[in-house]
């Protein structure tokens, strides 16, 4: 288990994150850049070396009904690493966490894949692109208006 000297110097490694002494000698790392009202990604790191990290969005982690991991028995590795996906979780979108992947086909069967690419969508017909739109309403009027049905 790592000293709860070893997970400040790890978590005072990650410059978006900012340190806040609360009471007890815990301390709480804030990501004020977040997305979300959530900006606690560390949370009542403690003397004792217990604390938690803020997983909620994580797909593969199993949080508790705050959301939160207890991190008391993390290697420095695993420490990293779910600060690191936390913080990541915490800067995307929800649509940016799930990338979308769908398949329009039209009457005479063509099918036709849209998909949310960089910053915006794009409508391919195999390998060829046919059309790039800013949003998801756009990308699906067109679809729409050209025949095409969700599969």
């Amino acid at each position: 288990m790592l000293s709860f000297e070893e997970k400040q110097n790890i978590l005072d490694q990650f410059d978006e994150l900012e340190k806040k002494e609360i009471s007890l000698g815990r301390i709480n790392y804030h990501f004020e850049e977040s997305l979300y009202d959530k900006k606690n990604v560390v949370y009542h790191l403690h003397p004792n070396g217990n604390g938690y990290v803020y997983a909620e969005l994580l797909s593969d982690i199993e949080t508790d009904e705050r959301g939160m991991v207890n991190i008391r028995d993390y290697t420095e590795d695993e420490l990293k690493d779910i600060v690191r996906d936390a913080i990541e979780s915490l800067s995307m979108t929800e649509a940016e966490r799930e990338p979308l992947l769908e398949e329009w086909e039209n009457r005479e069967e063509q099918l036709l894949v849209l998909m949310k690419e960089d910053d915006g969508f794009n409508v391919y017909g195999g390998d060829r692109l046919e059309g790039s739109f800013r949003s998801y309403e756009e990308a699906s009027d067109f679809l729409e208006q050209e025949g095409f049905e969700r599969v």
